[in-house]
């Protein structure tokens, strides 16, 4: 999969940058199915869509930290 990185670069993703962009697809998603629901604090839809969110979250900045730290976000070889 490519990636347009903005200013005409692109970018090959890698095996773990994919699931990564992935992720933050399905917490768009989660925000988005959150936002349709009445916005009753103590509905327990609403408890579960905030628990997933945060989740998703949490799992998007470890994932991101490791890639970072091991530069291995984007394979910049074939740019």
């Amino acid at each position: 999969m490519i990636f347009l990185m903005g200013f005409g670069r692109r970018a090959i993703l890698t095996k773990s940058s994919h699931f990564l962009e992935y992720m933050k697809l399905h917490r768009i998603s989660l925000i988005q199915d959150n936002a349709n629901l009445i916005q009753d604090t103590n509905g327990a839809d609403w408890n579960f869509l905030q628990g997933q969110i945060i989740a998703t979250e949490h799992l998007l900045s470890v994932a991101t930290d490791i890639m970072e730290s091991t530069n291995e976000r984007y394979n910049n070889d074939n740019i």
